[in-house]
Order: structure tokens, then C-alpha cells, then sequence
């Protein structure tokens, strides 16, 4: 089992930057994938990122490609993700959340999960 603490977020300008990290205890954390998902005011909890759990593959959401990176340090259990070019439409709840070894792309899938940061964008 792990236990995951999310940290990073909070208000930004449009266009700004913030880095979300995702802290996870256990000794195991190299064996999960790890997923960021956000989740806006009345509308469903969404993938942003998502990345293996050795770091190697990474995939994102298009509304996001090309503006946000996710990585691991798997010396530090901790994921992040950095945010760049921030829109309004960023504005959410982000979550980490990780699943056993698979690369899962709907939350459905991912067992474990933290408790969220706010990420509000303004414009």
C-alpha cells in the first residue's frame, strides 16, 4: 500500500508557472505508475499525465501537451508536475493517485490516491 501527499499548488496569473510534487510513502514506490488527474467545479475527475512506473514512458492529456511535464525521482518517491504556460481553464483540484506496475489511464483504474491540491489560474 502506499500513502501519497500532494503539495505545490496555489493562485497563479495566466501564463505563469507552478510545480505540483507528490510525495509517497512506502518502500515500494518504484513499483507504481503514477497518474496526475484534476478535477474542476461540476465536471468529471480527468487524466492530465500520467508516467511508468521507471519513469520511461509518459503520456499526457492534449489540452496540456507541450505545457505540462510530468517526472518521478524514485529515490525520493515523489512525483511532479510541472505547469507552464497556465490557462484559466487549468483551474482545478489535482490529484496523484498510483496503481501497482500498470499504466493506467482512467481514474477508475488507480486505487491509491492523495488528497488534492487547489490550482486556481487566474486571468
Amino acid at each position: 500500500q502506499v500513502q501519497l501527499v500532494e503539495s505545490g499548488g496555489g493562485l497563479v496569473q495566466a501564463g505563469g508557472s507552478l510545480r505540483l510534487s507528490c510525495a509517497a510513502s512506502g518502500r515500494t514506490f518504484s513499483s507504481y505508475a503514477m497518474g496526475w488527474f484534476r478535477q474542476a467545479p461540476g465536471k468529471e475527475r480527468e487524466l492530465v499525465a500520467r508516467i511508468s512506473w521507471s519513469g520511461g514512458i509518459t503520456d499526457y492529456a492534449d489540452s496540456v501537451k507541450g505545457r505540462f511535464t510530468i517526472s518521478r525521482d524514485n529515490a525520493k518517491n515523489t512525483v511532479y508536475l510541472q505547469m507552464n504556460s497556465l490557462e484559466p481553464e487549468d483551474t482545478a483540484v489535482y490529484y496523484c493517485a498510483a496503481a501497482l506496475g500498470a499504466y493506467y489511464s482512467t481514474a477508475i483504474d488507480y486505487p491509491y490516491w492523495g488528497q488534492g491540491t487547489q490550482v486556481t489560474v487566474s486571468s
